[in-house]
């Protein structure tokens, strides 16, 4: 497909729109021919993904005139991903997302140039992530969304005064597809709700009766789930590490395990990508889905840089299921939310508490819903680190202080533990309150 000619009369619209003033304008707003200079010479731009969602965003900002894109993404083109994911042909199977859709992008558009970045969001740092104007992202993970969350919070900058540095905000437009329905939402760190503040909005994941997956399979998904839940602990075939739904050597070890069970059930179905949808739970997208909800997060990219108009006030669902519906609302920020609020979280436990207990908590509250947490702690004024399951062999040697109470580890009332988890770069302090057999 050949390349678009560059021409003045490709950004006439533009230029109309950013050089007159409107009742809709962002207060901040000052109509001027400088403002399209600054988005097609200046502004930096990143998107977070280049599946579905994220070719769509590349294409739509490319044609908005932002010619300074980055684009991460850990993942390889698969021949599924073809029916959506128009940037990509059947040559490029095997190839990086990020390198693909970042050429074709940058030779489809004049002069905009996408940089590729083939990794995970976890081998950038704070230097990296502070040098973009606005992050887009186009992800499938929770896990994912709430670490670029934990990120951007951890570059607000306050003055001794406790009062936030305004240019130490990156705003983030997170956009998401589920079939038919999909949502975008603008975050403004430290002022608008965080991804954590609103946790509760993601749908509860699919689970399967243990009886079921165990004893009478029915269906590819069940084969799957067993040797998801069943035999990768019991094999550990890679130590003690907890399932990577990224991991192409994790999601192909269940894969041929669930295989071999479905063929001694006589199931069919079981594919490399239904085992990557069960582990992770994806659900199947939608072209069309992916097409608006890319729209909206693009059109919002371009109020924030521009600010022409005010920004979305702050969330947006979409569902085409019959007919089509929208509906737009502002999520409030939660005082006590554990990433945000810039504040120690206070936690009630009962006296007798294990540290097992902490851990659980931390797991399955929904406020926080970690996947692993490391706690540590200053006991006798010494850091003491109270359990770490990341490392296999410091998961050993404080495997027995779960079981420990939390008195018995110099844990005392009004206690702070410092947490780390996969879900965040930024670790977050809990202070223990006994209740001392009262209720919670």
């Amino acid at each position: 497909m050949a390349a678009l000619e560059s021409s003045d009369e490709q950004w006439q619209g533009l230029q109309f729109l950013l050089t007159r003033g409107s009742p809709l304008s962002h207060p901040d707003f000052e109509a001027s021919p400088q403002t399209l200079d600054f988005l097609r010479d200046t502004c930096k731009l990143l998107v977070v993904g280049a599946g579905g969602l994220g070719c769509e965003l590349l294409k739509d900002l490319a044609l908005l005139g932002f010619r300074n894109l980055h684009c991460i993404d850990m993942d390889t083109i698969d021949l599924s991903n073809l029916n959506r994911q128009f940037l990509f042909r059947t040559g490029d199977v095997g190839k990086p997302k990020a390198n693909v859709a970042a050429a074709f992008v940058s030779n489809r558009i004049p002069d905009c140039h996408v940089t590729p970045h083939y990794n995970k969001i976890q081998d950038f740092g704070p230097e990296f992530y502070q040098q973009f104007h606005v992050i887009i992202c186009g992800l499938d993970s929770i896990v994912a969304r709430r670490w670029i969350n934990g990120m951007v919070l951890s570059l607000l900058r306050y003055d001794e005064e406790g009062q936030l540095d305004q240019s130490s905000i990156v705003p983030v437009i997170d956009g998401g597809t589920e079939g038919f329905k999909g949502n975008a939402r603008v975050i403004l760190p430290g002022i608008t709700a965080c991804i954590d503040c609103t946790l509760d909005f993601y749908p509860p994941q699919i689970t399967y009766p243990l009886c079921t997956i165990a004893s009478k399979p029915r269906l590819p998904e069940h084969c799957i789930e067993y040797v998801k839940v069943l035999q990768w602990p019991k094999e550990k075939p890679f130590g003690d590490t907890t399932i990577d739904g990224d991991s192409p050597d994790h999601i192909m070890w269940i894969y041929d395990k669930a295989v071999k069970r479905a063929d001694e059930y006589k199931i069919q179905g079981v594919t490399y990508r239904l085992t990557q949808g069960v582990v992770k739970h994806i659900i199947p997208a939608v072209a069309s889905t992916n097409a608006v909800i890319a729209a909206v997060c693009s059109t919002e990219a371009f109020k924030l840089a521009s600010s022409c108009s005010k920004p979305l006030q702050n969330y947006m669902v979409f569902n085409d299921t019959d007919g089509v519906y929208t509906y737009s609302f502002e999520a409030e920020k939660k005082e006590e939310c554990p990433s945000c609020s810039m504040k120690p979280v206070n936690l009630s436990f009962p006296e007798d508490s294990t540290l097992q207990d902490v851990y659980n908590y931390l797991c399955e509250n929904e406020s926080f819903a970690m996947k692993s947490p490391a706690l540590t702690a200053v006991v006798d004024g010494r850091n003491k680190t109270l359990y770490l399951p990341t490392i296999e062999s410091l998961e050993k040697a404080t495997r027995s202080n779960l079981g420990k109470k939390l008195f018995d580890l110099g844990i005392g009332d009004n206690h702070e533990i410092v947490v780390a988890d996969v879900t965040s770069p930024k670790p977050i302090t809990i202070i223990v309150k006994y209740t001392y057999g009262m209720e919670e």
